[in-house]
């Protein structure tokens, strides 16, 4: 399959790569090279590139059309090479040393030698950094051998992909390759917590639990809290991870013209529409946030005008489903 990206100057094709240790080795040698590849991490999949390079980020942001002012996330191989980038506090490194490599991504002060640029950086002070645990994602990082910015690789705004057909259908074309390693696991992205002024807070829920990050430190995390300030973390724009279709949420049932995505046991005398998907006929938010983004693209597909949500309950994962449903709902 030919997979054409055009660049104003020459055509290259978005190529395929399999996950396997030639496609790790044609995968570095891409990202050394300036290029982009969406590669697996146990979250989504990620939109690659040397985070040492301004060019080479700027490829992220134009591919995406992300604005420039939302950070990215840099991803290392390890606690010891993302303590070259960023200054961990007592909190942080507790984090770093409790959930990595995992879906936690840590915002610090950069470091004097931080080499992740300042467009990766929106400009800002501090570096989001993440160790991720798939295997592949780490084979990559350990032969890239320099931070690398790996957004969800998806259009800025729209669903995330969880899948390397997820990807190939917001960027084919836009890229330069895509290492297909099947569906990702957690299917939301990671927890995002600012370590800054000694008091941390949770930026974004995500596949860590607030629960669990609260018992490592001690502590309860403060909340991000609203502000018309430019985010300091990726994830934090209001109308984010939004569908074509308007999306209703806590839905009791859908009306005549919604799509409907389900969740738990559907209640007796409930109609769903022709287009409906359930995240979890068993009720398991493990297994709703790894069909979430997939499912709503699903529906979008077929164009209603829009998607009505069931319920779904507030705690661990579903902090984080409720998370990007309530972006995927924000005015646009």
């Amino acid at each position: 399959m030919n997979h054409s990206r055009s660049t104003g100057q020459e055509t290259r094709p978005t190529r395929i790569l399999k996950a396997d240790p030639e496609g790790i080795t044609e995968a570095a040698r891409l990202l050394r090279a300036g290029g982009l590849v969406a590669l697996p991490t146990e979250t989504v999949y990620g939109l690659a590139a040397d985070a040492t390079s301004g060019q080479a980020v700027a490829g992220i942001y134009a591919a995406k059309e992300r604005p420039s002012f939302n950070p990215l996330i840099s991803h290392l191989p390890s606690v010891e090479a993302a303590r070259r980038e960023g200054i961990f506090d007592a909190n942080a490194l507790a984090l770093a040393r409790a959930f990595w490599p995992g879906p936690l991504t840590l915002v610090v002060p950069a470091a004097p030698a931080c080499q992740v640029s300042e467009l990766a950086r929106a400009g800002l002070g501090s570096v989001a950094l993440r160790v991720p645990s798939h295997p592949l994602a780490h084979a990559v990082l350990e032969a890239v051998g320099l931070p690398v910015a790996a957004p969800s690789a998806n259009r800025s705004g729209r669903i995330s992909a969880t899948s390397a057909a997820h990807v190939l259908a917001d960027l084919d074309g836009r890229i330069d390759a895509v290492i297909d390693a099947g569906p990702t696991e957690v299917g939301v992205e990671s927890t995002i917590v600012a370590c800054l002024d000694g008091a941390p807070r949770l930026l974004r829920p995500g596949g860590v639990s607030r629960a669990a990050i609260e018992g490592v430190i001690g502590r309860s995390l403060v909340d991000a809290g609203e502000s018309g300030a430019a985010p300091i973390s990726p994830g934090l724009l209001a109308s984010h991870y939004a569908p074509a279709a308007g999306v209703r949420l806590a839905a009791e049932a859908p009306r005549a013209d919604e799509a409907w995505l389900g969740f738990g046991p559907e209640r007796g005398g409930l109609i769903a529409p022709a287009i409906s998907l359930n995240l979890s006929p068993a009720g398991d938010l493990r297994e709703a946030a790894a069909n979430l983004f997939g499912y709503l693209r699903q529906l979008d597909a077929h164009g209603p005008r829009a998607i009505a949500v069931a319920p779904i309950p507030d705690h661990g994962l579903g902090e984080a489903i409720n998370d990007r449903l309530r972006r995927a709902a924000a005015p646009r």
